[in-house]
């Protein structure tokens, strides 16, 4: 139980400071807007997956992919000396497309919403008279 909760706490240590580091990383432009939504770390501590999302067009999230790649053993390095951790793990990141996927969902039920007609439209009024 004890490896399980080291786990967790580092993998929160992790998210915050390569959440940092993106920061640090957009400041210099070419990618978009990313945010790290999770960290799954091995109970060995040795693997990282990291999983993000970004804000922007489809050329953005290319690129973003395409610097994270290019950057893995920079950020690992950075992650290494700000966390002074025994051994640093290795950084795998994954897209997370959860976002997108809830963001499509609520349009979908917006567009539901204004395409059906209020409840009380439908039903007929009581009030007026029959009509014979």
């Amino acid at each position: 139980m004890q490896g399980y909760r080291r786990s967790v706490r580092v993998a929160e240590l992790l998210q915050q400071e390569i959440s940092k580091l993106m920061l640090e990383m957009q400041e210099k432009g070419g990618m978009g807007f990313i945010t790290i939504t999770g960290v799954k770390l091995s109970d060995d501590l040795q693997n990282a997956r990291v999983f993000y999302s970004v804000i922007g067009s489809d050329d953005e999230i290319a690129q973003s992919h395409k610097i994270l790649k290019e950057s893995l053993s920079e950020i690992r390095h950075m992650v290494a000396i700000r966390l002074n951790l025994r051994r640093t793990p290795v950084i795998n990141f994954e897209y997370d497309e959860t976002p997108e996927k809830a963001s499509r969902v609520f349009e979908i039920l917006e567009k539901i919403k204004i395409e059906e007609p209020p409840a009380e439209e439908t039903a007929p009024k009581e009030d007026a008279p029959e009509k014979k």
